[in-house]
């Protein structure tokens, strides 16, 4: 053996040597434990990779994929037949802004395309950049059939997501209505609340006074978005408010357009806020469009999709909300309505949860899936703990959510994802607003039936980029154009549509052999913060269309912090990179940091690059541990026998009996831990019994040993069986010692896990 374990080299060798017999294959690896008379079982055993991003690089929440890795290296081990079945997502919106960056650098935008040219664009960049994840996943260790990976946008997957959307729409749990979304003018798509965020925000408060019609009377309202005062429809006091029960019942008038408004009552309005009445606005609030529905008022909206102002707002037409919002304060201080400012008004903006951008509360047209009767099937599994989870919080939580849900918009406006396969006849539905760029690079927005009259339908469904139909359109559920006259949707579908059907889609549902044999799957790992995006969406989807649970049980790990439990972020400075911690230290000892180090079931677990480094020199130690232990079997001279408790039952000396004892102590421990998911738990039984009870204490008392027989079978078979019990979680260095230790042709990978 060499007289240091070097990483670099050891990591990459051992992994194209797992490649190299194909042991990732169940298939494959339980014909080999077959061959060597190893103990097989009778069941299986998968797991689902959350699917990274296809074209990005890997961050540190990547590196707790060892969680399923462990699992999958352990089952494999006991014999079960084990799938690991790995994929990559697509992840729609999130590429698509990495790719408008690109386009950006060359002066471009992706208005300067047309919607399927952009598609392909975005898709060959995704192609370009795939081998990325699946390269450093390897890195890390993980034992993956990679012959079985799966793309979001295989073809297999756009099947299965247009089956089930065709059989929704047959169930009539699809529908189509206008409705008030979290609208990103920046990155033109809706984001569902579960994708946004709040931001603290300093805005100026304007106090805008409104005349009432034939009196002298005025009524002030406090806003701090005048530029939407052209969109108001009434101004609403609270029932209780007894500064405004005269006024109730008349009304006054909007001092931008001269529009006439109800002044109604409404119990949501709050009276210490500003003066106690409040402008209602239903096209750009959220409140103010639940109060708009209670009252039957109509909804007007004054900024379009592009984020700019409309026609409707007159003065400020085509200019951005924050710029017209100057202007229109400067009218109504010319007006006379503007009664006074604070410049320091404290409120919460709503943002997206990406870029923190502000959000345009609009109403949009948008296809929603009805959640009510999905819901309460997967609350059956939760509460019955078919769908076990590793702490009840996570299950308290799910559950909380699946009593509050209300119907989720699955639509969204960008182009890289999967297309809602909805086609709307040109002829019957004339209003259809579409936006499409001609031969020449210029863009045309209008009604069809307006554009027709100037350009041909094959050009506008050769360049077009979006399509709005109303409320009312007439569509056709097809994969295919119904007939010459047809322009299909140009929204897509909801990321997490698309993934929420993982299980199905990955084991090739319904007919694949996979699927078939692996399904229900045992164990899924995922963060907490998608437990409601993605968990409980993949248990709907999976109950809705099969009658199973997707998976058996569900461990939740926490976000990784850095060292002080602060959130990584490139402004602190204090992102770490986990490819560099594997060139510096190994992928063993960054699994070990962060897994045993840390503590993966709270809600946040720190990355220590002490500890990462202290795991570093344990993978030195149980190197050195084998080297000195291979120096003495050369000295001895001798074959050492495996060992065998029978042949030594006489011949062991106390310290022999109290380290087997020990050791048995260990393996029970270790299988208790980890049936409990205790992963940190089961790590360090292993690491302190090799280090401290093996090499610290009995090591020392074979040295000067003179049945070195004994001694030295002894302490092979420990050795052995806690690079066994180590192989999980450090299974790179324990592969590269098993090589050197041992003539056994059974990779470690595949040898039988150790039990009392």
């Amino acid at each position: 053996m060499d007289k240091t374990y070097n990483h670099k080299n050891s990591e990459n060798e051992i992994y194209a040597y797992w490649e190299s017999l194909d042991l990732f294959s169940p298939e494959k690896s339980y014909k080999a434990r077959e061959k060597a008379e190893l103990e097989n079982k009778n069941d299986t055993f998968s797991v689902l990779m959350p699917p990274p991003n296809a074209n990005a690089p890997l961050h540190c929440g990547h590196a707790t994929y060892a969680i399923q890795d462990i699992m999958a290296r352990i089952k494999r081990m006991q014999g079960f037949k084990t799938l690991y079945l790995p994929g990559t997502d697509h992840a729609g919106f999130e590429t698509q802004v990495v790719y408008e960056r690109k386009l950006k650098e060359q002066g471009k935008s992706r208005f300067d395309f047309d919607r399927d040219t952009l598609y392909e664009k975005v898709l060959n960049f995704v192609k370009e950049n795939s081998q990325m994840a699946t390269d450093q996943l390897k890195k890390l260790g993980m034992s993956a059939d990679w012959e079985r990976l799966t793309f979001m946008l295989d073809d297999h997957v756009i099947d299965t997501v247009y089956n089930t959307f065709e059989k929704m729409h047959e169930d009539g749990l699809v529908y189509r209505d206008t409705y008030m979304v979290n609208y990103s003018t920046f990155h033109g798509t809706t984001f569902s609340n579960l994708e946004t965020t709040h931001k603290e925000s300093v805005s100026p408060l304007y106090y805008v006074k409104y005349a009432l019609k034939d009196s002298e009377e005025i009524i002030t309202v406090a806003t701090v978005r005048p530029e939407t005062i052209y969109a108001d429809v009434a101004i609403a006091v609270n029932p209780d408010d007894s500064r405004y029960g005269k006024m109730v019942g008349k009304v006054a008038i909007n001092p931008l357009n001269g529009k006439e408004l109800e002044i109604i009552e409404d119990s949501y309005v709050d009276p210490e806020f500003g003066t106690g009445a409040l402008k209602i606005t239903p096209g750009h609030d959220f409140n103010d469009y639940e109060i708009g529905q209670k009252h039957n008022l109509p909804i007007i909206t004054v900024i379009d999709l592009e984020g700019k102002m409309t026609k409707d707002a007159v003065d400020v037409s085509g200019m951005y909300p924050k710029p017209a919002r100057k202007k229109v304060a400067e009218i109504l201080e010319d007006k006379g309505a503007l009664v006074k400012v604070d410049e320091k008004y404290k409120h919460s903006l709503l943002a997206d949860y990406k870029d923190k951008r502000e959000i345009e509360p609009l109403p949009l047209p948008n296809w929603f899936i009805k959640m009510e009767g999905l819901a309460e099937e997967a609350k059956k599994v939760i509460k019955k703990e078919e769908v076990k989870f590793n702490r009840p919080l996570w299950k308290k939580e799910i559950l909380r959510w699946l009593n509050e849900i209300y119907d989720w918009p699955i639509s969204r406006q960008i182009v890289f994802g999967i297309k809602i396969p909805v086609w709307y006849d040109i002829e019957k539905n004339p209003d259809l607003h579409v936006t499409f760029i001609d031969q020449k690079g210029v863009s045309h927005d209008g009604k069809i039936e307006n554009l027709l009259k100037n350009h041909d339908l094959a050009d506008i469904k050769e360049g077009l980029q979006k399509l709005i139909a109303p409320i009312g359109a007439e569509y056709e559920v097809s994969r295919n154009p119904p007939g010459e006259k047809y322009i299909q949707e140009t929204d897509t579908f909801d990321t997490w549509f698309s993934s929420g059907q993982w299980p199905l889609t990955t084991l090739k549902y319904p007919n694949n052999k996979d699927f078939k044999e692996f399904f229900p799957t045992d164990f899924m790992d995922s963060m907490w913060d998608i437990l409601f995006f993605w968990i409980a969406r993949m248990i709907m989807f999976s109950l809705y269309l099969t009658d199973q649970i997707p998976f058996k049980n569900v461990y939740i790990h926490g976000a990784i912090t850095d060292e002080k439990g602060k959130k990584m972020s490139k402004s602190k400075g204090n992102v770490i990179n986990p490819m560099e911690f594997i060139e510096e230290y190994g992928a063993d000892a960054l699994r070990m940091g962060l897994v045993v180090g840390g503590n993966t079931a709270a809600k946040q677990t720190a990355l220590s690059e002490d500890k990462v480094r202290g795991y570093r020199n344990f993978a030195n130690k149980i190197w050195n541990m084998a080297r000195f232990m291979e120096l003495m079997k050369e000295d001895f001279g001798e074959k050492v026998p495996l060992y065998n408790p029978e042949n030594y039952k006489l011949a062991l000396q106390k310290e022999d009996k109290d380290l087997l004892k020990e050791l048995e102590k260990t393996v029970t421990k270790v299988n208790e831990e980890l049936e409990k998911y205790r992963f940190a738990d089961a790590g360090n039984e292993v690491y302190h019994f090799m280090w401290h009870t093996l090499a610290d204490e009995y090591i020392e008392t074979v040295k000067d040993r003179k049945d070195k027989k004994v001694a030295l079978s002894v302490l092979d078979h420990a050795y052995k069986t806690c690079l066994k019990l180590l192989h999980p979680f450090m299974p790179f260095a324990t592969e590269k010692i098993w090589q050197e230790i041992t003539e056994d042709e059974v990779p470690l990978m595949i040898s039988q896990w150790p039990k009392v």
